[in-house]
């Protein structure tokens, strides 16, 4: 099994974050309730992030990561992660578990342009 996972996320309609990952059949999966938000803060000196940017992610800490993301409870099939250096929080939808078995008690994320 992978340790490091990438997607690369993009903006669709200009205000709707999204990834595809053709491996898992997944096109146009939103990032919603938070994660929307939190990457809009993750991307924010990222030129043309909205055209699409390359995230990282890892539940093990690996160099040059952007952010700690702890798992904080499950809801609807899903999973509520904090950012606790930021306070915010955003949930994570059950497309999770095409990369993890369980919700990772924890998820390190870098972000940076494609």
């Amino acid at each position: 099994m992978n340790s490091l996972f990438a997607i690369a996320p993009y903006k669709l309609f200009e205000d709707m974050w999204v990834f595809d990952d053709p491996r898992f059949d997944i096109y146009q999966e939103p990032f919603v309730s938070g994660a929307d938000a939190i990457i809009d803060v993750l991307t924010e000196n990222i030129p043309s992030a909205a055209d699409g940017f390359k995230m990282v992610f890892s539940p093990k800490p690996f160099p040059g990561y952007t952010a700690r993301f702890v798992w904080d409870r499950a809801e609807f099939e899903g999973n509520w992660y904090r950012w606790p250096e930021r306070d915010m929080e955003g949930w994570l939808c059950p497309a999770l578990f095409k990369y993890f078995e369980t919700a990772p008690k924890e998820l390190y994320v870098k972000v940076s342009p494609k």
